[in-house]
């Protein structure tokens, strides 16, 4: 297994649709000039943007957390250029980037240091061979304090690993739960 390197994101984004939209250089300033999070290709992954939609956890109903039985009443939904993450909680979000693993490859997912500096932790489960879809992203305020987070802007960095060989089955072949999502995905069982 290797990490693979900038030139093959690149050749595997403009010829295979990997990651769609790519951008093939490194962004480090908005379109009025100001700078922001970097997102883009780097040596060796790629900087991810997030989308302007957010799920925010609120305990107003004092639910109990439950993967199995989630209640998307948890949530108050945000549209917009930032987010505020109230301390202690965490928010879901998702890429702006839609992603098409190739059967060969994993993709693991680490936060950015701008963020991780300021106590807010980014979490993606790996992205499996074969799968496709929007990724969506976890924030989770480590802080007494609230939190931004931008729309739009780098919030992680994808590495993606090729193996030597090909898995014998896929994220697709098992009819994965999250293949295909769009928008931010809560949880499924």
């Amino acid at each position: 297994m290797s990490i693979k390197s900038d030139h093959w994101i690149r050749r595997m984004s403009e010829q295979h649709g990997m990651i769609n939209p790519f951008e093939p250089g490194q962004v480090k300033h908005g379109g009025d000039g100001n700078r922001i999070v970097s997102y883009g290709t780097s040596s060796y992954g790629y900087d991810v943007r997030c989308a302007n939609e957010f799920k925010v956890f609120t305990n107003i109903n004092s639910t109990i957390v439950d993967p199995k039985r989630f209640d998307p009443g948890s949530f108050v939904d945000v549209v917009g250029d930032e987010c505020i993450i109230p301390p202690n909680s965490f928010a879901l979000a998702r890429t702006v980037e839609y992603f098409k693993i190739p059967r060969d490859v994993l993709v693991v997912c680490l936060g950015k240091s701008t963020y991780a500096r300021c106590g807010i932790i980014v979490n993606v489960t790996p992205l499996e061979p074969e799968w496709e879809g929007h990724v969506t992203l976890e924030f989770s305020n480590t802080t007494p304090l609230p939190a931004r987070i931008y729309a739009n802007e780098g919030v992680a960095q994808m590495l993606f690993f090729q193996s030597d060989e090909v898995c014998d089955t896929s994220y697709a072949d098992r009819a994965g739960k999250y293949q295909g999502q769009t928008g931010v995905t809560l949880p499924r069982t």
